[in-house]
């Protein structure tokens, strides 16, 4: 079986050897490749040190996340554009619109996504999207930057089924993680109204950790409780899930 972690901040345990622990435990799980997301111009050190740790399992990104987005952000922005002609990245993010902590900066963090969407373009790289309380406000974006290569993954899907739709008939895949075994949030009902193929599954280590692990620091290894909820959701097995997730993830970042 193999499982595919679309979304993980893995890189941010610094103990080399509980990363190491951490990771034996994903391969022991099936997960043996991780997509990381950079946030910042800090964790680009990071990742690219991970990555060369596990060269064969971890695959690097290269953004400025919204929440990170703040006055001075264009240098910023240009710093880490700059830094991916010297890395092999794979897709553009975490990039989005972040509503819940900040709405004072919406038009900054409107003008960062659309320049980190043009990147994308000039690439022809996917983009990983965080819509946090912003589903209006980043449909607006996509719509007015839509272009023939657009693709990538809404990371953190938590929307309802009609904003799923919509987000697939753009080019985008639902990135589905622990919030799915969490009784009370509704995501089962609404993956269960979206066909398996455009879905990939996630964990955001270290946040958002699956049950039974929920209010504990999360790690890539826990993607196996997710693949098994989402295996119950559809009845099906576990291993078909990692299969077709991972087929999904392949056509979306080209490894």
């Amino acid at each position: 079986m193999l499982l595919t972690d679309t979304h993980t901040h893995q890189y941010y345990e610094k103990d080399l050897a509980k990363r190491e622990e951490q990771m034996q435990r994903c391969f022991d799980n099936g997960v043996k490749r991780l997509f990381l997301p950079n946030v910042d111009v800090a964790s680009i050190a990071m990742i690219d040190e991970m990555v060369k740790s596990y060269p064969e399992n971890c695959f690097a990104m290269a953004g400025l996340h919204p929440c990170d987005v703040k006055e001075g952000y264009l240098p910023i922005l240009e710093e880490i554009y700059n830094s991916i002609a010297d890395r092999k990245i794979y897709a553009i993010g975490e990039i989005g619109i972040d509503l819940y902590w900040d709405k004072t900066t919406l038009t900054i963090q409107q003008d960062a996504f659309k320049q980190q969407i043009e990147w994308a373009k000039q690439l022809d790289l996917p983009f990983v999207i965080h819509c946090r309380e912003a589903f209006d406000e980043v449909f607006e974006v996509l719509e007015a930057t839509k272009h023939e290569t657009m693709r990538g993954i809404f990371h953190c899907f938590t929307g309802n089924v009609a904003q799923a739709k919509r987000a697939i008939s753009l080019g985008f895949y639902l990135g589905i993680g622990g919030v799915v075994t969490y009784k009370k949030a509704g995501l089962d009902a609404v993956v269960s109204e979206i066909p398996l193929q455009h879905i990939v599954l996630e964990t955001d280590s270290p946040y958002l950790a699956p049950v039974p692990f929920r209010g504990k620091p999360n790690e890539s290894s826990y993607l196996l409780h997710v693949a098994q909820k989402v295996a119950d959701i559809y009845g099906i097995t576990t291993a078909e899930v990692a299969a077709i997730t991972t087929e999904n993830s392949i056509n979306i970042f080209g490894v």
